[in-house]
């Protein structure tokens, strides 16, 4: 099957990228310590993937509050953005296109991670998941996720602002546009499901209610800086973390309509990509094509032929991939040549530690 539709050029709001290949977000645990600041080394490595027609960054916690895990950045103090500000800048020397993804992860964390112990969620509810927090001895562990406390409506208003507040310094930093995170069991995500959210005011209950964190938030964003320069994230068939909810995919598509109101450029499907993970049925991909005109990502166990193949469809605009830029700095190059990949040689590099195994992967030598 040809794989041609991947290497053509389109516009996303507004903005040209060179092809359909989208570095997928990827946790890697490289900032600089104490601040969680992004640092040259982390400059680097996305300046070796800039070939992608769109990078989106790490999940970026929009305030101290939204944290989770150790070394991940954040996007609320002047010396971060400065820190990003490198990677921005090395991207675009590189012709490259850069969204940072905006996440709070709400209920997902540690007590270590926060002043009074507890983490916060729409409800008093523990997700069942673990967090990777790194100890006094320098060793990143595995911990179970606390029960937060449920958030007031003034502090989720305080939220919201904090996401609004968050893309404005995005783009002081330099990034084409910003992505909120709204899927994988994260703050946004915990607001739709009815197995995280039990509130019984204004955010909690019916659709219409569970859905206003995430129109409040991206209606804010979009007011700030654009909706053209705003995606967010969506994993409507992940029921990990605690997020099984028999309403999931009427409630986000209900959301996507709210969200082609508000005029963003696009979607991003976070798909499982595990060998018995529930799959996206044909009926979800054209219900979501008929609700939302804008770009629709597609990111999980894709090769370029499936990938190229929902494109040809008209079921997707571009396709993400994750690990497999984590090995191949270039891709976009290794695929249209039909050239071997490298593979992760070393899993213990993936969070925290060094150039190694993070930027010290080769490109091809043509």
């Amino acid at each position: 099957m040809s794989i041609e539709s991947l290497f053509e050029a389109k516009t996303l709001g507004g903005m040209v990228t060179q092809n359909r290949i989208v570095m997928a977000p990827m946790t890697r645990s490289r900032t600089a310590q104490p601040g969680d600041i992004p640092t040259e080394l982390m400059a680097t490595y996305y300046a070796q993937r800039a070939t992608a027609g769109l990078v989106i960054s790490e999940a970026t916690q929009i305030s101290a509050q939204g944290k989770g895990y150790s070394f991940t950045p954040g996007i609320y103090t002047q010396e971060q953005i400065e820190g990003w500000k490198q990677v921005t800048q090395a991207v675009h020397k590189e012709g490259g296109k850069i969204f940072l993804q905006l996440w709070h992860v709400g209920r997902m964390s540690h007590s270590s991670f926060h002043h009074d112990g507890t983490p916060v969620g729409p409800s008093a509810l523990a997700p069942d998941a673990q967090v990777w927090v790194v100890g006094d001895d320098g060793e990143g562990r595995m911990l179970d996720c606390p029960t937060p406390r449920a958030l007031s409506v003034k502090e989720i208003k305080e939220i919201v602002n904090d996401y609004k507040q968050a893309a404005i310094n995005a783009i002081e930093a330099g990034f084409d546009g910003v992505e909120i995170h709204g899927g994988n069991g994260y703050l946004i995500d915990q607001f739709l499901r009815r197995s995280a959210n039990k509130r019984t005011d204004e955010y909690g209950g019916s659709q219409e209610n569970r859905i206003r964190f995430a129109c409040e938030i991206i209606g804010a964003v979009s007011n700030a800086i654009g909706a053209h320069k705003v995606g967010v994230r969506l994993a409507p068939f992940i029921t990990q973390r605690g997020m099984d909810d028999s309403e999931a995919i009427d409630t986000i598509l209900l959301a996507a309509k709210q969200f082609e109101q508000i005029g963003i450029a696009y979607i991003h499907l976070a798909e499982a990509d595990w060998d018995d993970a529930p799959s996206v049925t044909p009926e979800f991909r054209t219900a979501l094509r008929q609700y939302f005109s804008g770009a629709i990502i597609v990111a999980g166990n894709y090769t370029e032929h499936s990938g190229a193949q929902l494109i040809e469809q008209g079921l997707a605009d571009y396709i993400a991939f994750g690990r497999r830029f984590i090995a191949n700095p270039d891709l976009p190059y290794r695929i249209q040549e039909q050239l071997p990949l490298n593979t992760i040689t070393d899993g213990s590099t993936l969070f925290g530690g060094t150039a190694k195994g993070y930027t010290d992967y080769p490109a091809y030598q043509k």
